[in-house]
């Protein structure tokens, strides 16, 4: 119903191609031929990447009109990722199928709605995403455990329920409720990992000896070795969150983790050789491990000895030099250092000079027009640190191509507490200021040396920092 009411919006040239790709045609069993198109209203890049395990596939261009089609001869059943920079979302092909999708970048996941052969299947998964992200908040942590099981119980159940009856009613095979089934149940899961660690750290309790002898009784229920899941993100932030949980289950405070970063992250990569037996999704998790790790430590002695370790089981080489490059340039954000000199640009069109920027302990924070629920929040976040802090100083950069809509985006607010600046060069920026998620922030001192590079606005522990 969910997918009816808002095809009811489309354009009626996209109506008609949608209801084109509709029609029941009848396939032969060796013929794989399926079709992807659409329309993206306020595109950021004249792009759209079909990938297929993070590997690009194709890339289709946008037409005057903003809309784009591809026939594909032959395309494999299965998962596959479709990405307009910054953002991607995920996209199923059954045999044959011919969907269109139409979204609006200023609000890309909420917006996005999918119709043509194969629409109910993904028109569930964004309707299972949102649900998950709306009941993502971290205030869940802080509730003692009955309060907590309670909650996020009540939320699954829901969300259960949703899916129980659309399964009923598309009645979609074995392969794709993989996928639907691993939406539901590992968003869940991954509350019960994150939540004793989280706890501990938000309340200063530690809730681990008073959690039931069976609470970790779940982990037996899950495929640790489905090779569909691997880049699947409910499944890599279930093993990321699993361990987390593990690896930091004896810290008590933040030097704690500090101090155990290195022995904690070669124990993830030593519990990961020992729980997969499929390289192909060992290969994935340590990956993953890797690529937090050295965004947490800049240490180099600590770094090679890492490295040593993943090299060692790791037997994906063309992600090797991706992982050298992360830890080369991380080295270059060691505390007591200078940032990389990068250009920018101020509301006046003019080019500054960053350290000029700086007046007294600076917070520099990042933000993207595609994520506005990011956007409010951090500058929310800046507005009360400064009210509580006068002397701190807050740069936000922003990281979108277009500088244009960047100005017209902040003419929609008053962030009177921030200095506003552009990248210039946008990809030398996060290449060399390693910016690998947008929630990352870099604390400076006031001398424009690197107090902390690698920290969030939104960790409960963050003030501690300006000390």
């Amino acid at each position: 119903m969910f997918a009816y009411f808002k095809n009811l919006l489309l354009p009626i040239s996209t109506v008609a191609l949608c209801t084109l790709c509709s029609c029941n045609k009848e396939f032969k069993d060796d013929n794989y031929t399926a079709y992807f198109g659409g329309e993206i209203l306020n595109p950021n890049n004249r792009y759209v990447l079909l990938l297929k395990d993070n590997e690009v596939i194709d890339s289709i261009l946008l037409d005057d009109k903003n809309r784009f089609f591809k026939k594909f001869d032959s395309l494999a059943p299965g998962m596959y990722t479709f990405r307009h920079e910054p953002e991607y979302q995920y996209i199923y092909f059954d045999k044959n199928d011919s969907i269109m999708l139409r979204l609006n970048t200023k609000e890309f996941d909420n917006s996005l709605v999918f119709c043509g052969r194969g629409d109910q299947k993904n028109n569930f998964l964004i309707e299972m995403f949102l649900k998950n992200e709306a009941d993502r908040g971290y205030d869940v942590f802080d509730k003692d455990y009955k309060s907590f099981t309670k909650t996020i119980d009540s939320s699954y159940n829901s969300k259960k329920a949703f899916y129980l009856r659309r399964k009923t009613e598309i009645g979609w095979d074995e392969k794709f409720d993989t996928y639907a089934k691993a939406s539901l149940d590992l968003n869940h899961l991954a509350k019960k990992e994150i939540y004793p660690i989280a706890h501990k750290r938000r309340s200063g309790e530690d809730i681990c000896k008073s959690l039931p002898k069976n609470y970790y009784d779940f982990r037996k229920q899950i495929d640790y070795n489905n090779e569909d899941l691997t880049t699947y993100v409910a499944f890599v932030r279930y093993m990321t969150a699993m361990l987390n949980n593990i690896a930091y289950k004896n810290c008590n405070t933040e030097k704690d983790y500090e101090q155990t970063a290195l022995a904690s992250n070669i124990k993830k990569l030593n519990i990961t050789d020992t729980l997969f037996k499929n390289q192909k999704i060992k290969n994935g998790v340590l990956n993953n491990i890797a690529f937090m790790y050295l965004l947490e430590d800049q240490n180099m002695a600590n770094n090679n000895k890492f490295l040593e370790r993943y090299f060692q089981l790791s037997t994906d080489k063309s992600k090797h030099n991706e992982i050298r490059k992360i830890s080369s340039a991380a080295q270059h954000l060691n505390p007591g250092s200078k940032l990389p000199e990068e250009k920018f640009i101020n509301t006046f069109g003019e080019n500054v000079d960053f350290n000029h920027m700086i007046n007294g302990q600076t917070i520099v924070f990042f933000w993207t027009m595609s994520s506005k629920s990011h956007l409010e929040a951090v500058h929310k976040k800046a507005q009360e640190l400064k009210a509580k802090y006068p002397e701190l100083n807050f740069i936000a950069v922003n990281m979108d191509d277009s500088k244009e809509d960047w100005l017209k985006t902040l003419a929609k607010y008053d962030f009177r507490d921030t200095v506003e600046l552009h990248a210039s060069e946008l990809q030398k920026l996060k290449d060399e200021w390693v910016i690998t998620k947008i929630h990352r922030v870099i604390l400076l001192n006031a001398d424009g040396t690197i107090k902390n590079a690698f920290v969030s606005l939104f960790d409960a522990r963050f003030e501690e920092n300006l000390k």
